[in-house]
């Protein structure tokens, strides 16, 4: 763990340099002075002179320097300042050989300046430089308009659509920006103009940036990587000057493509940020890279891609047509693209013979590319704590539960009591699923504690992927859920807090049934709530003021989730009677076992009754 910083190690810092300064400058002066020899008074000068001590004079302009023939006191020289005109005469009669010299001391009266300031100056910039590189892009003075674009060609990238698997239809969508990029004359021979800007939208981890570095790669052009976060300064017009200027670098080296990650940070919609008049950075820098678009040449060979997972929230400006005027959805992939995926991401990993990828994909529903890297790694991982010589598909189903249940908790220790409970309430789970047509397979039932509050958890492996549901379907799912909490009150006559997790999911369900989907015929196919806004998966925060409906309507509302619910739940009741002898014999197995896979539980339940 990185030790703190103190608040004040910087001005600490900072100080010590000036002192360090102080310090050499004080050092120089004294050795300048060191070298020089003190004058002294002209009749000490006349003394040596008669004692015969001098070998050698000097006559200068102001002083006058003579050569001990023995040093005195480590000192070879004795200087006198001048104080009569007729030297020579003077001199002459201590019979002394003596010379003339012009001095110039223009050069030692220089250096004497100059040079302790230069030493100063020089340290000054040093220390400059060192608290710019420290302070990033807010210390960068010299630099303060200039893109931090990073350029990478196509060897740099090492990206192709090989790399690339799961996302087909925005492959092929691409696939015309490389065919222009390549050959911009024979893509426009009917008159035809690429698009300027091509927006990719999808969910966090499908593969966006991957897919923008695979169209450089396979056009060979000049690949111009930035965010968006660092277009956006403290200092007004700096992000517009850094567009400027990475649209400069583009058309010097095009064909090239320009890649803006995360582009929201930089096209939220004008309007949003709450400052009055409207004219802080961001919106200037957004400003300018519409500008920038307007002045595109479509034939000048420079492709925009952009990237976002939240473009609900961009500039209606940016996304009309001319500018942004194509988006390419980039999706979670279906079972088919995440077996794709999975051939990908297993190419360095040794698997063991036999190993499925189908099934594997099938316990992944919803598992975006990223997450599929992510369980590779796990996988090998588990592979490699085990010392196995090869990842198996155990290795994959351990790798799934740490990312989906969370990891092990080997401390956490349940009382007696608390085991049966648990293992009752995730049993009914399973024969409830079980007992309906329909349902997703059981892949496993466990009762370790895994994660943050999981006391057990029951995987299901859906068939194939849905994309639409029946009202009978979304009651099945709902009465899975309730299999647990139905399970608890069966066996044991009381309820627990192990079910709220399922509760929140069931009124969810239920409630979007009636208010949105149109399915309580009491109440009429009218949607009371419209779809609550996501950012592509992700939901957002519930709005205040409550329902737009009168409150008698709501009233009906309420109960008639509350009778799904109800109804759903004396269903659930009604299998688990029919089977508790099923429900006694796997639940005493998986408190012994912990953990019963999809085989086990098949020998188990074979004689399971069906619902009516």
């Amino acid at each position: 763990m990185a030790t703190p910083r103190k608040p004040n190690q910087k001005l600490q810092w900072n100080v010590g340099y000036w002192l360090l300064a102080l310090l050499l400058l004080l050092m120089l002066q004294n050795f300048w002075q060191a070298s020089k020899v003190e004058p002294v008074p002209f009749s000490e000068f006349e003394q040596a002179l008669a004692d015969g001590r001098v070998s050698e004079v000097v006559i200068g302009d102001s002083v006058i320097t003579g050569k001990l023939k023995v040093p005195d006191q480590g000192k070879s020289l004795i200087v006198a300042n001048r104080v009569d005109s007729d030297m020579a005469a003077w001199l002459d009669k201590y019979k002394v050989p003596y010379s003339r010299r012009i001095e110039s001391t223009w050069l030692r009266d220089l250096l004497s300046w100059v040079f302790p300031v230069l030493i100063f100056l020089g340290l000054w910039f040093f220390l400059i430089r060192r608290m710019t590189s420290r302070m990033g892009s807010m210390g960068g003075f010299m630099n303060i308009g200039k893109s931090q674009a990073k350029v990478y060609v196509q060897t740099d990238t090492g990206v192709t659509f090989a790399d690339v698997a799961g996302v087909e239809d925005a492959k092929g969508e691409l696939q015309e920006v490389i065919s222009f990029l390549k050959n911009p004359k024979s893509h426009g021979r009917l008159g035809a103009r690429m698009p300027k800007g091509i927006l990719l939208v999808g969910p966090p981890g499908t593969g966006k940036t991957l897919l923008a570095k695979a169209v450089a790669g396979e056009a060979a052009v000049p690949f111009f990587s930035i965010s968006g976060t660092e277009f956006v300064e403290m200092f007004v017009g700096v992000g517009a000057a850094r567009v400027r200027d990475l649209f400069e670098q583009a058309r010097a080296k095009a064909p090239a493509i320009i890649f803006i990650d995360e582009i929201d940070a930089l096209g939220r919609a004008r309007g949003t940020s709450g400052m009055v008049g409207g004219h802080d950075e961001r919106e200037q820098t957004l400003q300018q890279l519409l500008v920038e678009l307007d002045g595109f040449d479509s034939t000048s060979g420079v492709v925009l891609l952009a990237a976002t997972n939240r473009p609900e929230i961009l500039d209606p400006a940016l996304l009309r047509a001319g500018r942004f005027d194509r988006q390419v959805l980039v999706d979670r992939p279906d079972k088919a693209g995440r077996v794709q995926i999975l051939k990908v991401h297993i190419r360095d990993i040794k698997l063991a013979e036999g190993v499925d990828l189908e099934q594997v994909a099938a316990l992944t529903t919803g598992f975006s590319g990223a997450d599929l890297a992510n369980l590779s790694n796990e996988a090998a991982l588990a592979a490699t704590r085990r010392h196995a010589d090869e990842v198996t598909l155990q290795d994959f189903t351990v790798a799934i539960e740490r990312i989906v249940a969370g990891l092990e908790k080997k401390n956490r220790v349940l009382n007696p009591r608390e085991r049966e409970v648990v293992a009752y309430h995730e049993m009914g789970h399973a024969l409830v699923s079980l007992a309906l047509p329909g349902s997703d397979r059981i892949h496993k039932v466990s009762i370790i504690p895994r994660g943050i509050g999981a006391l057990g958890y029951t995987i299901q492996r859906p068939t194939e992927d849905r994309y639409l549901m029946t009202r009978e379907e979304l009651e099945r799912k709902i009465m899975v859920l309730l299999g647990g909490r139905a399970a608890e009150k069966l066996v044991f006559g009381h309820l627990s807090t192990g079910a709220a997790d399922d509760l929140a999911k069931i009124t969810d369900i239920a409630r979007d049934m009636v208010t949105r989907y149109g399915m309580d015929e009491s109440l009429g196919y009218v949607a009371y709530e419209t779809e609550r806004p996501r950012f592509l998966d992700v939901p957002a925060y519930p709005t205040a003021g409550g329902h737009n409906v009168g409150a008698d309507t709501q009233q009906r509302i309420d109960s008639a989730v509350r009778d799904i619910v109800m109804d759903a739940f004396q269903r659930t009741i009604r299998i688990l009677e029919q089977n508790r002898d099923v429900l006694e014999r796997t639940a005493r197995e998986l408190l012994t076992k912990e953990t019963l896979d999809e085989a086990e539980l098949a020998a188990l339940t074979s004689g399971i009754q069906p619902a009516e």
